[in-house]
């Protein structure tokens, strides 16, 4: 239970940090980067049965 809460709450971030906006266009793909990868560690803690 508290791993899918956790994926649907990282997937929701990931999507928020894509830079869409004008002002965050200089960023880059590091902020959505950054959560892509957090979030596939937790579905590999899920799938693993540590989470």
């Amino acid at each position: 239970m508290l791993g899918t809460i956790l994926i649907i709450i990282l997937i929701l971030l990931l999507l928020g940090a894509v830079p869409t906006w004008p002002y965050s266009r200089g960023w880059g793909y590091y902020p959505s980067g950054l959560l892509g990868l957090i979030l596939l560690i937790v579905i590999i803690l899920v799938l693993l049965r540590y989470i």
